[in-house]
């Protein structure tokens, strides 16, 4: 019973640790798909006394991916519809140019401002209006909650691997005895210390296992996709190849390290 609550204890240590990574994961995926969305909808407005070719902008911004003149006609009939014909063309003609500028990526506060300047360096643009209030507010919201998230995971890895190592340590501490006996006949370290390595590993290839099953189930989840189709996202919550691969590698990795250190430190002591 004793060895099985060991088992169970180093078990949830190692899921734990599993589950906070994968949640990053997600939470980081959907950052930056809503990054992307962003994107699609976020533009900067220029104004200009003349023509502006796509070629010249995206020459001092690489970062532009697309640039759409926007017409004055329907802002002009908004103002006054009784305007005739002939003075409406006067006004079209000395009326400065408007373009909307796509960006390629969402930018940050900085970045916005260094392509404002970039873009007040064209002679003949006079205006950049970057909605950088509504913008900032957005991205800093985003950055706080990818923050949180990345300091509860480290915190939670921290724990957990500490726990891990405390109940290698006890592991190592009861079959002390048959340890020191087995060095008294000349068996080599590795040899001593082969069952605590089995059970590191056995442990962490059934903790990657409950992180599959648990993870699969979330990711098939009517609640989840309809809680991502609210913000209006899509990605992908658990990849059954390279997340799982991932979560293993990290599982049996980590086992290893923290056992190796373990018996690296009992050799000392002898």
């Amino acid at each position: 019973m004793k060895s099985f609550r060991n088992h169970l204890s180093l078990i949830i240590a190692l899921v734990s640790i599993l589950f906070s990574i994968q949640i990053f994961n997600i939470v980081d995926r959907s950052i930056n798909a809503y990054k992307e969305k962003l994107t699609k909808n976020y533009s900067l407005v220029i104004v200009s006394q003349n023509k502006l070719l796509p070629k010249e902008l995206k020459a001092q911004v690489p970062n532009i991916a697309d640039v759409i003149e926007l017409s004055p006609e329907h802002v002009i009939k908004k103002l006054n519809t009784k305007i005739s014909k002939n003075n409406m063309e006067l006004l079209k003609a000395t009326l400065p140019r408007f373009y909307k500028l796509k960006l390629s990526k969402y930018p940050s506060p900085q970045e916005i401002e260094k392509i404002r300047k970039q873009l007040l360096k064209i002679k003949s643009i006079t205006k950049v209006e970057s909605f950088s209030a509504t913008h900032d507010t957005i991205y800093n919201l985003l950055l706080l909650f990818k923050t949180v998230i990345s300091v509860l995971a480290f915190a939670i890895l921290i724990v957990t691997v500490l726990l891990i190592f405390k109940e290698l340590r006890i592991w190592q501490f009861k079959h002390n005895e048959r340890m020191s006996i087995m060095s008294l006949f000349g068996a080599p370290t590795w040899l001593r210390s082969a069952v605590l390595f089995r059970l590191a590993i056995v442990d962490a290839l059934i903790a990657s296992a409950i992180t599959f099953v648990m993870f699969s189930y979330i990711a098939s989840s009517s609640w989840v996709h309809e809680q991502l189709q609210t913000i209006g996202i899509e990605i992908v919550v658990f990849d059954k190849v390279d997340d799982f691969l991932s979560a293993l590698a990290i599982s049996v990795l980590l086992s290893i390290f923290l056992a190796a250190f373990i018996v690296l430190g009992h050799k000392e002591e002898v």
